[in-house]
């Protein structure tokens, strides 16, 4: 299909936006604070045309999930990841889903929220992004999980995002048994800017949630959504695509 002079200037203009979100530079990209580098699997990273930087999991070849307020702060987002010789690549964004149960001033107000979007890419990701496992089974107080994403080492400072790492953390109460929201806190860390919507996995590395909000500094408090409460909207809307999430029994 031909594409016209003013839509290629516009995509051109698009990509140089989300490469500078990315902070690409020579300076070492790291992530997760107090996180050690890990393979990256099923994640990819989430990018939007106003600068913002999230976290995804690949359900499908071209199907991402990811947190729900990553969509709402622009109407343009792509899904980034590296090729095999560390080029960066940008995927457009076919179809979109936020879940219904999003509130976008829950925070501020402290009111519920399911912070969880559903992405279809324009074409498939590369194999090497195997689609992750997702679990319903409940977090419990105590439990170590294995929180992971692509954003900030340090607070503040964009270049230090995009290399993916993990970092295991405790379930604490008195947030741990809730029917949609898991908490994590340690020592060692926790989640940063740009962390947003990755996986928080069980010892099986199924998934059990996905990181929606940091409690004051980076590194801090973590929460995450649980997947398992949200299985009939996840199934429902890939459903509606022709697609389908894999569910651990």
């Amino acid at each position: 299909m031909p594409i016209s002079k003013r839509r290629t200037a516009r995509r051109a203009a698009l990509a140089a936006v989300f490469a500078a979100s990315l902070g690409l530079s020579a300076v070492p990209a790291r992530a997760i604070v107090g996180g050690t580098e890990a393979p990256a699997g099923g994640a990819v990273m989430v990018l939007s045309s106003k600068g913002g930087v999230c976290t995804g999991v690949v359900l499908a070849p071209d199907t991402v999930l990811t947190a729900g307020h990553c969509l709402a702060d622009a109407r343009e987002h792509r899904v980034h990841f590296r090729d095999a010789a560390g080029a960066p690549v940008l995927v457009d964004v076919a179809a979109q889903a936020l879940h219904p149960g999003f509130d976008a001033g829950a925070a501020a107000a402290r009111r519920r929220s399911i912070d969880l979007a559903l992405l279809r890419t324009a074409t498939p990701l590369p194999a090497r992004f195997a689609p992750v496992t997702l679990s319903a089974a409940p977090a419990r107080a105590g439990e170590i999980l294995t929180l992971s994403g692509y954003g900030a080492a340090k607070p503040g400072d964009p270049r230090s995002t995009g290399t993916y790492r993990s970092l295991g953390l405790p379930v604490i109460e008195p947030y741990g048994p809730s029917r949609i929201l898991v908490w994590l806190k340690g020592a060692g860390g926790g989640a940063c800017q740009g962390d947003s919507g990755g996986p928080i996995a069980g010892p099986d590395g199924a998934v059990l949630a996905l990181s929606a909000w940091i409690g004051g500094a980076c590194g801090g408090l973590t929460q995450g959504v649980l997947v398992g409460p949200q299985r009939g909207w996840i199934d429902r809307v890939l459903g509606g695509w022709g697609r389908s999430a894999r569910w651990s029994e």
